[in-house]
């Protein structure tokens, strides 16, 4: 039993030591007060390290991660099933977060104004779109206002090497030393987040009020309730499309263990094992459950989705930004599904959607301090729908690389 506390106590060790961080600096706020803003240049350090590193790592991530996809294997009919999977269920779940919240919407008292250099407008969605996904120079890629054309860049690098075969090996190298020179970085830097956002936040509650207090519980109510309905309504309707009734009963029978791992680890790659077990005994074929689910890992996450969306709701409550448009919503549903991509990749990759945020809507700093925040104190939630929503995708995965049958086949 202690082992088991000691390895929960591990597994949760980061998040614990920043809401430690966290909290001590709001109360350092509460108590000191606009006094308090003298802490602001350590978070502002720890911010500006944090954005240096995620250019690179972006690059290198994404670049030596589809540079080496040889190594997955042939992209056959399981593959085209896997991504269309992958697709409909991020992008489903970002929707019906994104209904919600127009229902149930965050307006808090808290408010913060966006300085007018920090607030640029584009014309129309047309121009919006072309300047969120490319650029006019590449010295421009190197920054994080284009960070939606990064990734498209660095995919493109990646195919590139991919084609290019022997004579682009060493290239490829580089790529991959890169990413682990990279990820090594962000760890190192993401050691001091709990005296830089403990800084930042201490600021925060001290300069503008406890009132930041009510965005959050707000946000957090919204959330955990809409994903705890989203887990075992929209779980079960993806395993009855995969399989029927009998499909639904074999996924919720064999999907506790794997849920608890979830919980206990707080880690979709700590799943793996449980979940790839899980699959066989839901009927599930080797050859796909071997495919889906380790990439499921690191591409599928149903549960940030959903926290991409409401990181933008709240940030749009504080700095007082209206919740509507066709334009808004594709933008929120791109930054959903590209945040599920990337944040599989790179470590603490949920800050890859903060940044997004702050990208996309031409936020100041001080949005991500605060998105960063929401998106620790979700995080148990979301590796819960990220993980085990692989298995009832690899159902789904299933049904249409071998049909209907797909179960009896498994069983007979």
């Amino acid at each position: 039993m202690n082992n088991k506390f000691k390895n929960i106590l591990q597994s949760y060790s980061s998040i614990i030591l920043l809401l430690v961080g966290i909290l001590s600096g709001s109360v350092a706020g509460l108590i000191a007060g606009k006094e308090i803003a003298i802490i602001k240049p350590i978070g502002d350090i720890f911010l500006n390290l944090l954005f240096t590193a995620i250019i690179p790592l972006i690059f290198f991530a994404i670049s030596s991660s589809v540079a080496n996809i040889e190594q997955m294997g042939s992209f056959g009919k399981v593959m085209r099933s896997m991504l269309l999977v992958f697709l409909f269920t991020t992008l489903v779940s970002a929707f019906m977060m994104f209904i919600v919240v127009g229902f149930f919407p965050i307006n808090d008292k808290f408010k913060l104004t966006i300085p007018e250099n920090a607030s640029t407008k584009v014309a129309g969605i047309g121009e919006q779109v072309t300047v969120l996904l490319t650029t006019t120079d590449f010295s421009q890629l190197l920054t994080r206002q284009s960070m939606l054309a990064l990734i498209i860049f660095s995919i493109l690098v990646g195919t590139a090497t991919l084609k290019a075969g022997k004579a682009g090996d060493a290239f490829k190298n580089f790529l991959n030393a890169g990413n682990e020179v990279f990820k090594s970085l962000i760890e190192l830097i993401m050691k001091a987040a709990p005296l830089g956002l403990g800084a930042y936040f201490g600021y925060l509650v001290g300069v503008f009020g406890p009132e930041l207090f009510g965005s959050y519980a707000h946000s957090l109510g919204l959330y955990y309730g809409f994903s705890t309905v989203y887990f075992f309504v929209m779980f079960s309707v993806y395993a009855f499309m995969a399989g029927g009734r009998n499909a639904i009963s074999a996924y919720w029978k064999n999907n506790i263990v794997p849920s608890l791992t979830a919980l206990g680890t707080c880690s979709s790659v700590a799943t793996i094992p449980a979940n790839m077990v899980a699959a066989e005994k839901m009927g599930v074929a080797k050859p796909i459950s071997d495919v889906t689910i380790p990439l499921g890992a690191s591409l599928h996450k149903d549960g940030s989705s959903i926290g991409g969306v409401i990181k933008v709701a709240m940030v749009f409550a504080i700095f007082n930004k209206p919740w509507t448009g066709i334009d808004t919503m594709f933008i929120i549903l791109g930054i959903a599904l590209m945040t599920s991509i990337v944040e599989g990749g790179i470590p603490n990759g949920g800050y890859v959607g903060e940044l997004f945020i702050v990208t996309a809507f031409h936020l100041p700093l001080e949005a991500l301090s605060v998105l960063m925040v929401i998106s620790t104190l979700i995080d148990p939630m979301a590796t819960l729908l990220n993980a085990t929503g692989d298995t009832v995708a690899s159902m789904m995965v299933a049904r249409l690389s071998e049909g209907k049958d797909w179960m009896k086949k498994q069983f007979a």
